[in-house]
Protein backbone atom coordinates (compact mmCIF):
# COMPACT_ATOMS: atom_id res chain seq x y z
CA UNK A 1 0.00 0.00 0.00
CA UNK A 2 1.14 3.53 -1.27
CA UNK A 3 2.06 6.42 1.52
CA UNK A 4 -1.52 7.87 0.13
CA UNK A 5 -3.36 5.60 2.18
CA UNK A 6 -1.39 4.96 4.75
CA UNK A 7 -1.32 8.87 5.77
CA UNK A 8 -5.35 9.08 5.42
CA UNK A 9 -5.46 6.39 8.09
CA UNK A 10 -3.67 9.25 10.07
CA UNK A 11 -6.13 11.37 9.55
CA UNK A 12 -8.72 9.52 11.20
CA UNK A 13 -7.04 8.14 13.99
CA UNK A 14 -5.75 11.55 14.75
CA UNK A 15 -8.24 13.84 13.94
CA UNK A 16 -8.32 16.61 16.83
CA UNK A 17 -4.17 16.00 16.69
CA UNK A 18 -4.38 17.04 13.40
CA UNK A 19 -1.26 19.61 13.91
CA UNK A 20 1.23 17.12 14.89
CA UNK A 21 0.14 15.34 11.34
CA UNK A 22 1.09 18.13 9.82
CA UNK A 23 4.14 18.61 10.55
CA UNK A 24 5.22 15.07 10.52
CA UNK A 25 4.04 14.79 7.16
CA UNK A 26 4.93 17.74 5.69
CA UNK A 27 8.34 16.55 4.28
CA UNK A 28 7.45 13.26 2.88
CA UNK A 29 4.07 15.52 1.08
CA UNK A 30 6.43 17.63 -0.41
CA UNK A 31 8.75 14.90 -1.78
CA UNK A 32 6.01 13.45 -3.28
CA UNK A 33 4.01 16.68 -4.60
CA UNK A 34 7.70 17.20 -6.40
CA UNK A 35 7.52 13.48 -8.18
CA UNK A 36 3.99 13.91 -9.28
CA UNK A 37 4.20 17.38 -11.06
CA UNK A 38 7.26 16.77 -12.40
CA UNK A 39 5.33 14.43 -14.73
CA UNK A 40 3.28 17.49 -15.93
CA UNK A 41 4.67 18.65 -19.10
CA UNK A 42 4.85 22.38 -19.59
CA UNK A 43 1.72 23.57 -21.00
CA UNK A 44 1.84 27.27 -22.20
CA UNK A 45 -1.04 29.59 -22.88
CA UNK A 46 -5.04 27.93 -23.19
CA UNK A 47 -8.10 28.26 -22.44
CA UNK A 48 -10.10 26.81 -19.33
CA UNK A 49 -13.55 26.29 -21.51
CA UNK A 50 -17.01 24.23 -21.73
CA UNK A 51 -17.68 22.00 -24.77
CA UNK A 52 -20.67 23.66 -25.53
CA UNK A 53 -21.52 27.65 -24.40
CA UNK A 54 -19.73 28.86 -26.78
CA UNK A 55 -19.55 25.87 -28.86
CA UNK A 56 -16.11 24.65 -28.30
CA UNK A 57 -14.71 24.22 -32.28
CA UNK A 58 -16.72 27.46 -33.28
CA UNK A 59 -14.08 28.99 -30.97
CA UNK A 60 -11.38 26.65 -32.26
CA UNK A 61 -12.14 28.11 -35.86
CA UNK A 62 -12.42 31.62 -34.79
CA UNK A 63 -9.03 31.61 -32.90
CA UNK A 64 -7.53 29.93 -36.49
CA UNK A 65 -8.78 32.75 -37.96
CA UNK A 66 -7.67 35.24 -35.57
CA UNK A 67 -10.40 37.34 -35.50
CA UNK A 68 -10.18 40.60 -36.53
CA UNK A 69 -7.01 40.58 -36.37
CA UNK A 70 -6.51 38.18 -38.87
CA UNK A 71 -3.75 35.95 -37.50
CA UNK A 72 -4.13 32.70 -36.29
CA UNK A 73 -3.89 32.19 -32.37
CA UNK A 74 -2.39 28.81 -31.35
CA UNK A 75 -3.86 27.67 -27.91
CA UNK A 76 -0.77 25.34 -26.27
CA UNK A 77 -3.76 23.56 -24.55
CA UNK A 78 -7.09 23.29 -23.39
CA UNK A 79 -8.42 22.86 -19.95
CA UNK A 80 -12.45 21.37 -20.34
CA UNK A 81 -15.09 21.51 -18.01
CA UNK A 82 -17.00 18.55 -16.95
CA UNK A 83 -19.47 17.42 -19.90
CA UNK A 84 -21.60 14.32 -21.07
CA UNK A 85 -18.83 11.09 -21.86
CA UNK A 86 -19.69 11.43 -25.65
CA UNK A 87 -19.03 15.10 -26.11
CA UNK A 88 -15.33 14.57 -24.14
CA UNK A 89 -14.43 11.48 -26.44
CA UNK A 90 -15.24 13.69 -29.73
CA UNK A 91 -13.60 16.28 -28.24
CA UNK A 92 -10.00 13.82 -28.04
CA UNK A 93 -10.87 12.53 -31.56
CA UNK A 94 -11.08 15.60 -32.89
CA UNK A 95 -7.84 17.49 -31.12
CA UNK A 96 -5.46 14.23 -31.03
CA UNK A 97 -2.45 16.42 -31.05
CA UNK A 98 -3.78 19.05 -27.80
CA UNK A 99 -2.98 18.67 -24.55
CA UNK A 100 -6.13 18.16 -22.53
CA UNK A 101 -6.76 18.58 -18.98
CA UNK A 102 -10.30 17.99 -16.80
CA UNK A 103 -11.67 20.54 -14.92
CA UNK A 104 -13.92 18.17 -12.69
CA UNK A 105 -17.24 18.89 -10.67
CA UNK A 106 -19.70 16.88 -7.64
CA UNK A 107 -17.00 15.61 -5.64
CA UNK A 108 -17.71 18.11 -2.91
CA UNK A 109 -14.07 17.45 -1.26
CA UNK A 110 -15.11 20.12 1.01
CA UNK A 111 -17.73 18.57 2.92
CA UNK A 112 -17.61 16.25 5.86
CA UNK A 113 -19.78 13.57 4.83
CA UNK A 114 -18.48 13.20 1.17
CA UNK A 115 -18.66 9.49 1.27
CA UNK A 116 -22.18 9.19 2.80
CA UNK A 117 -24.27 12.17 2.33
CA UNK A 118 -23.62 12.05 -1.66
CA UNK A 119 -23.43 9.96 -4.73
CA UNK A 120 -19.69 9.95 -3.93
CA UNK A 121 -18.50 6.59 -5.87
CA UNK A 122 -20.69 7.38 -9.12
CA UNK A 123 -19.28 10.76 -9.17
CA UNK A 124 -15.55 9.63 -8.50
CA UNK A 125 -16.71 6.96 -11.46
CA UNK A 126 -17.51 9.38 -13.65
CA UNK A 127 -14.21 11.68 -13.25
CA UNK A 128 -12.07 8.83 -13.59
CA UNK A 129 -13.42 7.74 -16.83
CA UNK A 130 -13.85 11.69 -18.18
CA UNK A 131 -10.28 11.47 -17.57
CA UNK A 132 -8.94 8.60 -18.97
CA UNK A 133 -10.97 10.11 -22.08
CA UNK A 134 -9.55 13.07 -22.66
CA UNK A 135 -5.79 11.35 -21.64
CA UNK A 136 -5.30 14.35 -18.80
CA UNK A 137 -2.53 15.19 -17.12
CA UNK A 138 -4.42 16.89 -13.68
CA UNK A 139 -8.06 16.85 -12.59
CA UNK A 140 -8.89 20.60 -11.18
CA UNK A 141 -11.85 20.91 -9.12
CA UNK A 142 -13.09 24.01 -6.82
CA UNK A 143 -12.56 24.32 -2.98
CA UNK A 144 -15.77 24.64 -3.02
CA UNK A 145 -19.34 22.73 -3.03
CA UNK A 146 -22.94 23.81 -4.68
CA UNK A 147 -24.61 21.38 -2.31
CA UNK A 148 -24.26 21.40 1.79
CA UNK A 149 -26.12 20.15 4.27
CA UNK A 150 -29.14 18.79 2.09
CA UNK A 151 -29.12 22.18 0.42
CA UNK A 152 -28.39 22.82 -3.43
CA UNK A 153 -27.23 25.65 -5.39
CA UNK A 154 -26.33 26.65 -8.70
CA UNK A 155 -22.57 27.99 -7.76
CA UNK A 156 -19.77 27.37 -6.04
CA UNK A 157 -20.04 28.11 -1.56
CA UNK A 158 -16.87 28.69 -0.35
CA UNK A 159 -15.68 26.70 2.17
CA UNK A 160 -15.43 27.00 6.38
CA UNK A 161 -12.11 28.70 6.29
CA UNK A 162 -11.03 26.68 9.76
CA UNK A 163 -8.26 24.00 10.62
CA UNK A 164 -10.97 21.24 10.86
CA UNK A 165 -11.82 21.80 7.47
CA UNK A 166 -8.93 22.24 6.01
CA UNK A 167 -8.05 19.21 7.80
CA UNK A 168 -11.47 17.47 6.15
CA UNK A 169 -10.71 18.70 3.13
CA UNK A 170 -6.88 17.52 2.40
CA UNK A 171 -8.54 13.75 3.42
CA UNK A 172 -10.69 13.47 1.09
CA UNK A 173 -8.27 14.97 -1.73
CA UNK A 174 -5.93 12.29 -0.51
CA UNK A 175 -9.06 9.88 -1.09
CA UNK A 176 -9.49 11.08 -4.50
CA UNK A 177 -6.05 11.14 -5.35
CA UNK A 178 -5.80 7.48 -4.02
CA UNK A 179 -8.11 6.28 -6.24
CA UNK A 180 -6.80 7.52 -9.23
CA UNK A 181 -3.45 5.88 -8.90
CA UNK A 182 -5.32 2.66 -8.54
CA UNK A 183 -6.96 3.56 -11.89
CA UNK A 184 -3.79 4.39 -13.43
CA UNK A 185 -1.74 2.75 -16.11
CA UNK A 186 1.49 4.57 -15.70
CA UNK A 187 4.71 2.22 -14.89
CA UNK A 188 5.02 4.48 -11.24
CA UNK A 189 1.28 4.59 -10.85
CA UNK A 190 0.47 7.84 -10.31
CA UNK A 191 -2.69 8.34 -11.44
CA UNK A 192 -3.64 12.20 -13.01
CA UNK A 193 -2.01 15.12 -10.28
CA UNK A 194 -5.14 16.31 -8.32
CA UNK A 195 -5.33 20.47 -7.88
CA UNK A 196 -7.68 22.41 -5.73
CA UNK A 197 -8.47 25.62 -7.11
CA UNK A 198 -9.03 28.62 -5.08
CA UNK A 199 -12.73 29.59 -4.78
CA UNK A 200 -14.52 33.16 -5.40
CA UNK A 201 -16.33 34.50 -2.40
CA UNK A 202 -19.62 35.51 -3.87
CA UNK A 203 -20.02 38.23 -1.56
CA UNK A 204 -19.39 36.85 2.09
CA UNK A 205 -16.83 33.95 3.39
CA UNK A 206 -16.91 32.39 6.78
CA UNK A 207 -14.03 31.00 9.01
CA UNK A 208 -11.47 31.63 11.91
CA UNK A 209 -8.00 31.55 9.17
CA UNK A 210 -7.47 33.68 6.68
CA UNK A 211 -7.59 32.03 2.85
CA UNK A 212 -3.75 32.08 2.50
CA UNK A 213 -3.54 29.96 5.74
CA UNK A 214 -6.10 27.38 4.81
CA UNK A 215 -4.91 26.91 1.76
CA UNK A 216 -1.43 26.69 3.90
CA UNK A 217 -3.07 23.55 6.10
CA UNK A 218 -4.23 21.91 2.70
CA UNK A 219 -0.94 21.38 1.06
CA UNK A 220 0.80 20.59 4.45
CA UNK A 221 -1.36 17.31 4.76
CA UNK A 222 -1.58 16.33 1.00
CA UNK A 223 0.37 16.02 -1.82
CA UNK A 224 -2.02 17.94 -4.45
CA UNK A 225 -1.08 20.95 -6.48
CA UNK A 226 -3.56 24.20 -6.37
CA UNK A 227 -5.12 26.50 -9.19
CA UNK A 228 -4.64 30.19 -8.16
CA UNK A 229 -7.70 32.32 -9.68
CA UNK A 230 -7.07 35.16 -9.56
CA UNK A 231 -10.37 36.68 -10.34
CA UNK A 232 -11.14 34.75 -7.33
CA UNK A 233 -8.43 35.80 -5.63
CA UNK A 234 -9.60 39.72 -6.17
CA UNK A 235 -13.27 38.54 -4.65
CA UNK A 236 -11.07 37.63 -1.59
CA UNK A 237 -9.55 41.03 -1.41
CA UNK A 238 -12.89 42.74 -2.04
CA UNK A 239 -15.11 40.82 0.39
CA UNK A 240 -12.60 40.13 3.36
CA UNK A 241 -13.07 43.82 2.92
CA UNK A 242 -9.20 44.25 2.98
CA UNK A 243 -9.66 46.50 -0.19
CA UNK A 244 -10.48 49.69 2.57
CA UNK A 245 -7.14 49.05 4.24
CA UNK A 246 -4.41 47.93 1.69
CA UNK A 247 -4.17 49.05 -1.84
CA UNK A 248 -4.38 45.67 -4.39
CA UNK A 249 -0.78 45.25 -4.25
CA UNK A 250 0.19 45.12 -1.12
CA UNK A 251 -2.58 43.20 -0.58
CA UNK A 252 -1.60 40.88 -2.93
CA UNK A 253 1.76 40.92 -1.78
CA UNK A 254 0.74 40.05 2.00
CA UNK A 255 -1.51 37.20 0.55
CA UNK A 256 1.45 35.61 -1.90
CA UNK A 257 3.85 35.72 1.04
CA UNK A 258 1.63 33.22 3.02
CA UNK A 259 -0.01 31.15 0.21
CA UNK A 260 1.19 28.12 -0.90
CA UNK A 261 2.57 29.38 -4.27
CA UNK A 262 5.31 26.49 -4.69
CA UNK A 263 2.24 24.24 -5.10
CA UNK A 264 0.61 26.42 -7.97
CA UNK A 265 0.49 24.11 -11.17
CA UNK A 266 -1.74 26.39 -13.15
CA UNK A 267 -2.96 29.78 -13.05
CA UNK A 268 -6.98 31.15 -14.24
CA UNK A 269 -7.80 34.44 -15.11
CA UNK A 270 -11.29 35.00 -16.08
CA UNK A 271 -14.29 37.94 -15.96
CA UNK A 272 -15.48 40.32 -13.23
CA UNK A 273 -18.48 41.94 -13.38
CA UNK A 274 -21.96 43.03 -11.02
CA UNK A 275 -24.49 40.72 -10.97
CA UNK A 276 -26.84 41.17 -13.53
CA UNK A 277 -30.16 41.49 -10.92
CA UNK A 278 -27.77 43.69 -8.90
CA UNK A 279 -29.35 47.47 -9.52
CA UNK A 280 -25.57 48.62 -8.49
CA UNK A 281 -24.14 46.20 -10.66
CA UNK A 282 -21.87 48.99 -12.68
CA UNK A 283 -20.14 49.70 -9.71
CA UNK A 284 -16.81 47.77 -9.73
CA UNK A 285 -16.59 47.73 -5.76
CA UNK A 286 -20.01 45.37 -6.14
CA UNK A 287 -17.81 42.80 -8.60
CA UNK A 288 -18.11 39.15 -8.48
CA UNK A 289 -16.37 36.05 -10.45
CA UNK A 290 -18.06 36.36 -13.79
CA UNK A 291 -16.57 34.26 -16.91
CA UNK A 292 -18.84 35.99 -19.72
CA UNK A 293 -17.86 39.26 -18.75
CA UNK A 294 -14.43 40.96 -19.95
CA UNK A 295 -11.38 40.76 -17.51
CA UNK A 296 -10.43 44.06 -16.12
CA UNK A 297 -6.93 45.41 -16.54
CA UNK A 298 -6.28 44.91 -12.78
CA UNK A 299 -6.37 41.03 -13.29
CA UNK A 300 -3.56 41.31 -15.92
CA UNK A 301 -1.39 43.19 -13.44
CA UNK A 302 -1.90 40.99 -10.76
CA UNK A 303 -0.60 38.32 -13.03
CA UNK A 304 2.53 40.18 -13.44
CA UNK A 305 2.95 40.39 -9.69
CA UNK A 306 2.44 36.65 -9.28
CA UNK A 307 4.54 35.65 -12.11
CA UNK A 308 7.19 37.34 -10.78
CA UNK A 309 7.36 35.67 -7.10
CA UNK A 310 10.43 33.87 -6.40
CA UNK A 311 8.52 30.68 -4.53
CA UNK A 312 5.93 29.97 -7.56
CA UNK A 313 8.17 27.27 -9.11
CA UNK A 314 6.20 24.85 -10.68
CA UNK A 315 3.38 26.56 -12.73
CA UNK A 316 2.89 24.34 -15.49
CA UNK A 317 0.26 26.58 -17.82
CA UNK A 318 -1.97 29.67 -17.34
CA UNK A 319 -5.59 29.81 -18.61
CA UNK A 320 -8.44 32.01 -19.79
CA UNK A 321 -11.47 31.05 -18.10
CA UNK A 322 -14.20 31.47 -21.21
CA UNK A 323 -17.18 29.90 -20.52
CA UNK A 324 -20.52 31.74 -21.56
CA UNK A 325 -18.20 34.21 -22.82
CA UNK A 326 -18.74 35.42 -26.95
CA UNK A 327 -16.40 34.04 -29.09
CA UNK A 328 -15.19 37.52 -30.17
CA UNK A 329 -14.69 38.53 -26.69
CA UNK A 330 -12.75 35.84 -26.42
CA UNK A 331 -10.42 36.19 -29.11
CA UNK A 332 -9.68 39.44 -28.35
CA UNK A 333 -8.54 38.30 -24.75
CA UNK A 334 -7.04 35.77 -25.91
CA UNK A 335 -4.54 37.45 -28.26
CA UNK A 336 -3.75 40.46 -25.39
CA UNK A 337 -2.49 37.40 -23.24
CA UNK A 338 -0.33 35.69 -26.11
CA UNK A 339 0.81 39.16 -26.70
CA UNK A 340 1.40 40.43 -23.28
CA UNK A 341 3.23 36.51 -21.77
CA UNK A 342 4.59 35.46 -25.03
CA UNK A 343 7.74 35.38 -23.45
CA UNK A 344 6.23 32.93 -20.02
CA UNK A 345 5.51 29.84 -22.63
CA UNK A 346 9.18 28.98 -23.42
CA UNK A 347 10.80 29.50 -19.99
CA UNK A 348 11.21 26.46 -17.80
CA UNK A 349 10.81 26.07 -14.39
CA UNK A 350 14.10 27.44 -13.33
CA UNK A 351 14.49 30.01 -15.61
CA UNK A 352 11.36 31.67 -14.48
CA UNK A 353 12.11 31.54 -11.17
CA UNK A 354 15.72 33.22 -11.13
CA UNK A 355 14.95 35.13 -14.70
CA UNK A 356 11.55 36.63 -13.13
CA UNK A 357 12.16 36.59 -9.42
CA UNK A 358 11.20 39.45 -7.03
CA UNK A 359 11.08 39.60 -2.95
CA UNK A 360 7.49 39.76 -1.70
CA UNK A 361 6.75 41.70 1.74
CA UNK A 362 6.03 39.65 4.36
CA UNK A 363 2.29 39.71 6.12
CA UNK A 364 -1.20 37.77 5.71
CA UNK A 365 -5.01 39.08 6.05
CA UNK A 366 -7.60 39.03 8.68
CA UNK A 367 -9.33 35.77 9.62
CA UNK A 368 -13.28 35.74 9.00
CA UNK A 369 -14.95 34.24 11.87
CA UNK A 370 -16.94 31.00 12.81
CA UNK A 371 -20.57 30.90 11.70
CA UNK A 372 -21.47 30.53 15.40
CA UNK A 373 -18.44 32.41 16.41
CA UNK A 374 -16.84 29.14 18.16
CA UNK A 375 -14.08 26.94 16.08
CA UNK A 376 -15.08 23.73 15.31
CA UNK A 377 -13.08 20.27 15.81
CA UNK A 378 -14.09 16.84 14.71
CA UNK A 379 -16.60 15.27 11.97
CA UNK A 380 -19.34 16.18 14.20
CA UNK A 381 -18.50 19.70 14.93
CA UNK A 382 -17.75 20.23 11.51
CA UNK A 383 -21.10 19.11 10.16
CA UNK A 384 -23.20 20.98 12.49
CA UNK A 385 -21.01 24.02 11.24
CA UNK A 386 -21.97 23.05 7.33
CA UNK A 387 -25.31 22.62 8.31
CA UNK A 388 -25.50 26.31 10.16
CA UNK A 389 -23.48 27.74 7.11
CA UNK A 390 -26.27 26.39 5.09
CA UNK A 391 -29.08 27.44 6.67
CA UNK A 392 -27.78 31.09 7.01
CA UNK A 393 -27.07 31.89 3.80
CA UNK A 394 -30.99 30.29 2.86
CA UNK A 395 -32.29 32.43 5.20
CA UNK A 396 -33.09 30.06 7.79
CA UNK A 397 -30.45 31.04 10.47
CA UNK A 398 -30.71 35.13 10.49
CA UNK A 399 -28.63 35.57 13.82
CA UNK A 400 -25.05 35.01 12.23
CA UNK A 401 -22.07 36.18 13.63
CA UNK A 402 -20.57 38.71 10.94
CA UNK A 403 -16.80 38.09 9.90
CA UNK A 404 -14.95 41.06 10.87
CA UNK A 405 -14.49 43.50 8.11
CA UNK A 406 -17.18 41.95 5.99
CA UNK A 407 -18.68 43.92 4.13
CA UNK A 408 -22.04 44.94 5.58
CA UNK A 409 -25.38 43.12 4.12
CA UNK A 410 -23.04 40.67 2.25
CA UNK A 411 -24.97 37.26 3.39
CA UNK A 412 -28.37 39.47 2.83
CA UNK A 413 -27.41 40.30 -0.75
CA UNK A 414 -26.72 36.63 -1.98
CA UNK A 415 -29.90 35.52 -0.04
CA UNK A 416 -32.16 38.14 -1.67
CA UNK A 417 -30.67 38.92 -4.94
CA UNK A 418 -28.02 36.34 -5.93
CA UNK A 419 -30.06 33.21 -5.20
CA UNK A 420 -33.34 33.59 -5.82
CA UNK A 421 -32.05 34.75 -9.34
CA UNK A 422 -29.67 31.51 -9.60
CA UNK A 423 -32.85 29.24 -8.90
CA UNK A 424 -35.45 31.09 -11.39
CA UNK A 425 -33.08 31.90 -14.12
CA UNK A 426 -29.75 29.85 -14.21
CA UNK A 427 -30.40 26.54 -16.83
CA UNK A 428 -33.22 28.58 -18.58
CA UNK A 429 -36.07 30.80 -17.87
CA UNK A 430 -38.88 28.63 -15.79
CA UNK A 431 -41.38 30.38 -18.64
CA UNK A 432 -39.35 29.23 -21.37
CA UNK A 433 -39.30 25.54 -19.71
CA UNK A 434 -42.97 25.24 -18.64
CA UNK A 435 -44.19 27.38 -21.23
CA UNK A 436 -47.91 25.87 -20.40
CA UNK A 437 -47.39 24.77 -16.40
CA UNK A 438 -46.46 28.78 -15.90
CA UNK A 439 -49.70 29.89 -17.61
CA UNK A 440 -51.66 26.97 -15.39
CA UNK A 441 -49.78 28.60 -12.32
CA UNK A 442 -50.33 32.26 -13.25
CA UNK A 443 -53.84 31.76 -13.92
CA UNK A 444 -54.42 30.07 -10.46
CA UNK A 445 -52.66 32.96 -8.69
CA UNK A 446 -49.29 31.09 -7.92
CA UNK A 447 -46.02 33.10 -8.63
CA UNK A 448 -42.83 32.17 -9.36
CA UNK A 449 -41.05 33.97 -6.86
CA UNK A 450 -42.84 31.49 -4.24
CA UNK A 451 -40.99 28.33 -6.07
CA UNK A 452 -37.57 29.93 -4.43
CA UNK A 453 -39.06 29.89 -1.30
CA UNK A 454 -40.22 26.28 -1.90
CA UNK A 455 -36.64 25.29 -2.65
CA UNK A 456 -34.73 27.18 0.20
CA UNK A 457 -37.52 25.70 2.74
CA UNK A 458 -36.08 22.37 3.99
CA UNK A 459 -32.84 19.93 3.38
CA UNK A 460 -33.46 17.51 1.06
CA UNK A 461 -30.73 14.68 0.10
CA UNK A 462 -28.44 14.52 -2.62
CA UNK A 463 -29.17 10.90 -3.98
CA UNK A 464 -28.79 11.82 -7.92
CA UNK A 465 -25.04 13.16 -9.54
CA UNK A 466 -25.45 16.98 -9.06
CA UNK A 467 -26.56 18.31 -12.61
CA UNK A 468 -28.24 21.83 -11.76
CA UNK A 469 -30.78 21.80 -14.66
CA UNK A 470 -31.66 17.97 -13.90
CA UNK A 471 -32.58 19.16 -10.64
CA UNK A 472 -34.14 22.50 -11.34
CA UNK A 473 -36.35 20.42 -13.40
CA UNK A 474 -37.41 17.96 -10.77
CA UNK A 475 -37.95 20.31 -7.87
CA UNK A 476 -40.30 22.36 -10.20
CA UNK A 477 -42.35 19.11 -10.96
CA UNK A 478 -42.62 18.75 -7.26
CA UNK A 479 -43.68 22.50 -6.55
CA UNK A 480 -45.99 21.96 -9.21
CA UNK A 481 -47.50 19.10 -7.45
CA UNK A 482 -47.53 21.18 -4.23
CA UNK A 483 -49.13 24.14 -5.21
CA UNK A 484 -51.14 23.36 -7.52
CA UNK A 485 -51.96 19.57 -8.13
CA UNK A 486 -54.16 20.03 -11.32
CA UNK A 487 -51.39 21.38 -13.18
CA UNK A 488 -48.77 18.61 -11.70
CA UNK A 489 -49.68 16.34 -15.15
CA UNK A 490 -48.79 19.49 -17.40
CA UNK A 491 -45.61 19.75 -15.47
CA UNK A 492 -44.71 15.92 -16.14
CA UNK A 493 -44.88 16.03 -19.67
CA UNK A 494 -43.12 19.06 -19.78
CA UNK A 495 -40.16 17.95 -17.71
CA UNK A 496 -40.24 14.59 -19.71
CA UNK A 497 -39.31 17.09 -23.26
CA UNK A 498 -36.80 18.58 -21.21
CA UNK A 499 -35.18 15.71 -20.26
CA UNK A 500 -35.05 14.28 -23.25
CA UNK A 501 -33.69 17.47 -25.29
CA UNK A 502 -31.69 17.74 -22.44
CA UNK A 503 -29.97 14.04 -22.73
CA UNK A 504 -29.66 14.40 -26.45
CA UNK A 505 -27.70 17.89 -26.59
CA UNK A 506 -25.32 16.95 -23.66
CA UNK A 507 -24.46 13.31 -25.71
CA UNK A 508 -23.94 14.90 -29.32
CA UNK A 509 -20.88 14.15 -30.70
CA UNK A 510 -20.37 16.89 -33.03
CA UNK A 511 -19.95 16.96 -36.69
CA UNK A 512 -17.16 14.73 -38.34
CA UNK A 513 -13.91 16.03 -38.76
Amino acid sequence: MRLVKSRLSDYTETWNGMTVVFEEAMTTVDREFSQRVSRVPHHGLGLSVDVYTPDLFDLLDALATGGVGGQELTCDYLEIFKAALPALADVRRRLPNTLLEYHAEGLWITQPDLETGYPFEAELAAAAAHLRTLGSHWMNHECAAKQMAGYSFGTYLPPLFTRASAAVTARHIGLVQYRLDEESRSPDRYGPLFLLELPPLTYFGFGDVSVADFFRFVTEATPCGLVLDLGHLWTVCRYSDAWRGHDLREFLSDFLDVFPLERVVQIHVAGLAGHEADDQASDPARWIDAHGAPIPDVLFDMLAQVLAHPRLRHVKGIALEVDNKSVPLIVQEFRQLREQWAWWRGVDEQGQQNEWASTAQAGGQAPFVGTDGVPCEGTDGLLEQYDRYARIVMGGAAEAVPSPGMVPGAVETYRHTYFPHEILHWGGELQDMFPETCRQLDRGGVVLTAFVHYWAREPRPSQATYDFFLLKVERFVEFVREVLPTAVQTAEREATELRGAYQAACERSGAPA
